[in-house]
């Protein structure tokens, strides 16, 4: 059994800063992928960034030089730091993985959602 938990959220002025984490717990032989994505209300998930085993990064165009997106490997965790938020930030952000749990396939992931509102 494999989890996914989010931490960081909150409500934040326009300008302001925020830091999520997202841990992996469970049976983990190795993680690939981990990345951010965001759903806001009445629109569909995207991708906001996200980040190899390797440390390449990929980031949604609307986010490059705000949020970055790191990993420490030692503790299955992926961070996104959050600087400069607008208010078309707010939305429920969800942690992405994909895990493999011993000699079985890699599988994707998600986390429960932690809200992020930023106020104008």
């Amino acid at each position: 059994q494999v989890q996914l938990v989010e931490s960081g959220g909150g409500l934040v002025q326009a300008g302001g800063s925020l830091r999520l984490s997202c841990a992996a717990s469970g049976s983990i032989f190795s993680i690939n992928a981990m990345g951010w994505y965001r759903q806001a209300p009445g629109k569909q998930r995207e991708l906001v960034a996200e980040i190899t085993s390797g440390g390449s990064t990929n980031y949604q165009d609307s986010v490059k030089g705000r949020f970055t997106v790191s990993r420490d490997n030692a503790k299955n965790t992926v961070y996104l730091q959050m600087n400069s938020l607008k208010p078309e930030d707010t939305a429920v952000y969800y942690c992405n993985a994909d895990i493999r749990s011993g000699i079985l396939a890699y599988r994707n992931y998600w986390g429960q959602g932690t809200q992020v509102t930023v106020s104008s």
